[in-house]
């Protein structure tokens, strides 16, 4: 944040204030220091949120604040994690079934 703050990306400054934010709220709240799943939660509901808003935004005719969500948008999507691709989802699934030697539907659980 601070670097974004420096280099005046007001953008990325208040996206990253709003995300330090809901970090500190949820740390409060549980009164102790938070998980990675808990940080990937609340990341993952501030990107749905956005979401939300700029398609809002964009039924109703307001391109710049659309813009604006999807710019705030793109720059959550860096602190999550890389979705696999339906093609590395189906390779790293056989690898898995060859690896454990399933050959039948009772297998399924040892794949799982």
């Amino acid at each position: 944040m601070y670097v974004a703050m420096k280099s005046g990306d007001k953008i990325k400054t208040n996206i990253l204030r709003t995300l330090l934010s809901a970090l500190k709220e949820k740390q409060i709240e549980k009164k102790e220091d938070i998980i990675e799943d808990e940080y990937l939660s609340i990341i993952k509901r501030l990107v749905k949120q956005l979401k939300e808003s700029a398609d809002a935004y964009q039924k109703a005719g307001r391109l710049e604040l659309y813009k604006k969500e999807i710019s705030e948008l793109d720059i959550l999507k860096e602190y999550l994690p890389e979705i696999l691709s339906e093609e590395q989802t189906l390779e790293l699934v056989k690898k898995v079934i060859s690896q454990v030697s399933a050959s039948s539907l009772s297998d399924m659980g040892k794949v799982m």
